[in-house]
């Protein structure tokens, strides 16, 4: 499933992490746990969601996670600076519920605690994230989306050359109950693929 001999930006290692040059993006286990679940206490972290989501929810979201992992190889990765700050996560998530308003499908994603902001971590992780996802796991077609007011994750759409595609645009019911409006990109294939 992981080919180890890949020359990319990062290296993915034999106990299935993958190192890009600031961060190590590995697979979540219980010492994640607490500083997930203060990530998605936090009103500003959470905001293009509309809001923060209570502890049952962030622990089930955790486990899904985890799921995607052990299940399917890709899922979100728990980001870490060098010296085992966690600062997010980043990945491929298999969406594959059919009741989703586009269907089953993989979205690549990210999320850093506030400290983490604007160090570029969210492209360098995400970038790392799909390169594994495309090369070493054989994903198709990804796509990204993210609310309108959620500028800084259009930034990093924009960075990692993704394509924007109004046409499967969608709305959707949040965890809070509120109405979200989720404006969909598309990973050019062709750009990871080679």
């Amino acid at each position: 499933m992981y080919n180890r001999h890949e020359k990319g930006p990062q290296h993915l290692t034999a106990d299935s992490m993958i190192k890009t040059p600031r961060l190590l993006l590995s697979k979540w286990d219980d010492r994640h746990r607490e500083a997930f679940a203060a990530m998605h206490a936090d009103p500003d972290v959470m905001l293009d969601l509309g809001g923060p989501i209570d502890q049952s929810e962030c622990y089930q979201k955790f486990e899904r996670y985890r799921a995607a992992q052990r299940e399917h190889g890709i899922s979100r990765w728990a980001i870490e600076k060098s010296n085992g700050t966690f600062v997010g996560y980043a990945g491929v998530m298999p969406r594959l519920s059919k009741d989703h308003p586009l269907g089953a499908h993989f979205e690549v994603g990210w999320r850093l605690v506030r400290a983490a902001w604007g160090y570029g971590y969210a492209t360098e992780s995400a970038k790392a994230a799909l390169h594994h996802a495309i090369r070493d796991v054989g994903v198709g077609e990804i796509i990204s989306y993210t609310s309108p007011v959620n500028r800084r994750s259009q930034a990093v759409m924009a960075r990692l050359n993704l394509l924007r595609d109004p046409s499967r645009d969608f709305t959707l019911q949040t965890p809070t109950g509120q109405q979200w409006q989720g404006m969909v990109w598309v990973v050019p294939r062709e750009l990871w693929a080679g």
